[in-house]
């Protein structure tokens, strides 16, 4: 992996960036898991110096526990299933709030060896809740269960360091939080 030129993530280490950077906003990281099961967390909690930034995650695997952890509204849960853009926004936000973070990541997805509910292997959802709104990102990915696991990883982290990155440079423009979600 390259080195990112913005930030001073070293190449192999999205967390590290991410940690970095939420430790200079002093912002804090909750997770919410699905598909990668607590793989998420172990990334980012293996970074020196995270117990500053990071507030803790939820593994929510079974459905149901989508619902009564996390908050993704049960209606959601049945008309779509847990494999799910909504859902996974759903996640981070409520990822975010019950651990009273300022950010949310959170991931979902089919890692195999078999579809699920019609979903093929590999259909994943990322996504980021934050102080300025959040964004979803859908990758479909090849291989094994250990490597679509592991690319929902990289991926989540990727999608957490662009936001952290635009809410800066939204900062650096005069375009505060204050007016987000306002029309």
């Amino acid at each position: 992996m390259a080195r990112d030129s913005e930030s001073e993530q070293p190449a192999g280490s999205p967390a590290a960036g991410v940690v970095h950077s939420l430790a200079q906003r002093h912002e804090t990281l909750a997770t919410v898991e699905s598909l990668t099961g607590g793989l998420l967390a172990a990334s980012i909690v293996e970074i020196a110096g995270v117990s500053g930034i990071y507030r803790g995650g939820l593994v929510v695997y079974a459905t149901e526990m989508k619902a009564t952890l996390a908050g993704v509204p049960g209606e959601l849960l049945a008309e779509r299933g847990p494999v799910d853009p909504d859902v996974a926004a759903a996640l981070a936000e409520g990822g975010r709030r019950r651990c009273g973070a300022d950010w949310g990541v959170a991931t979902t997805g089919v890692a195999g060896p078999e579809p699920q509910d019609g979903k093929p292997v590999g259909l994943v959802y990322v996504a980021v809740a934050g102080p300025n709104g959040g964004e979803v990102r859908q990758l479909d990915l090849d291989g094994g269960r250990d490597h679509v696991r592991s690319g929902a990883v990289v991926a989540a982290l990727r999608l957490l360091a662009e936001r952290i990155h635009a809410a800066d440079e939204a900062a650096r423009d005069g375009v505060g939080t204050a007016g987000a979600g306002h029309r």
